[in-house]
């Protein structure tokens, strides 16, 4: 006898839940969920809108940094995209920004249904310190992380592709390649829509 395959997503039907300012006001830690985290100018907000294919569920903003919030969105009862809050160009307070990171790096360590992290990176300026800094943390904890290279509509296949080689060689010379994958990503021309699609519903499967 085979095996029913889970149904795929449908990622049309997501909507807002809840927005949290700490762990304590997160939704139940129960079910599966997967959070989206990059610098402030990464792409989060846009990479979640052209999922859902839905421009006005994840707020975009002109000034990068005015996320300051841990965002849910709800798949069904038990599934839940995380929009986490960005980092790097936010012209705040040095402490506000500290706030943030201590929020950030609680949930990231103690959400028990976190099941893999979506990091984004301008394809034009990958491996930061911060993207660096999440992916010891990921592969530290054991947590599977996939790497979005966005922005891939600024920049011709070729140059994109080495970007891609570049990195998966990067990750491998500094031991931070277990449990990591990457692919290249444009929110605006939809490419590399259908990987993202199978890596969420890979690790939102629920037994």
């Amino acid at each position: 006898m085979s095996e029913t395959k889970p149904d795929r997503i449908k990622f049309r039907d997501v909507q807002f839940l809840t927005s949290a300012p700490t762990l304590a006001e997160c939704p139940e830690d129960s079910g599966a969920e997967v959070a989206f985290a990059g610098r402030s100018n990464a792409g989060k907000s846009s990479a979640i809108n052209a999922l859902t294919d839905n421009t006005k569920l994840a707020r975009t903003s002109k000034t990068p940094g005015r996320t300051q919030l841990i965002n849910f969105f709800r798949i069904s009862d038990q599934q839940r995209l995380v929009d986490l809050p960005g980092y790097g160009y936010a012209k705040v307070a040095r402490s506000m920004k500290d706030e943030w990171q201590r929020h950030l790096a609680f949930y990231l360590e103690n959400r028990e249904c976190l099941r893999g992290l979506i990091l984004l990176m301008d394809i034009r300026q990958p491996l930061k310190e911060f993207d660096l800094h999440m992916l010891t943390w990921a592969v530290g904890a054991g947590l599977p992380a996939h790497i979005l290279l966005t922005k891939a509509d600024k920049m011709k296949n070729g140059p994109a592709n080495n970007v891609r080689f570049a990195v998966e060689k990067a990750l491998k010379e500094q031991s931070l390649d277990t449990g990591v994958s990457v692919q290249i990503f444009s929110s605006t021309k939809k490419r590399g829509l259908d990987k993202l699609e199978m890596k969420l519903n890979e690790w939102l499967a629920l037994e």
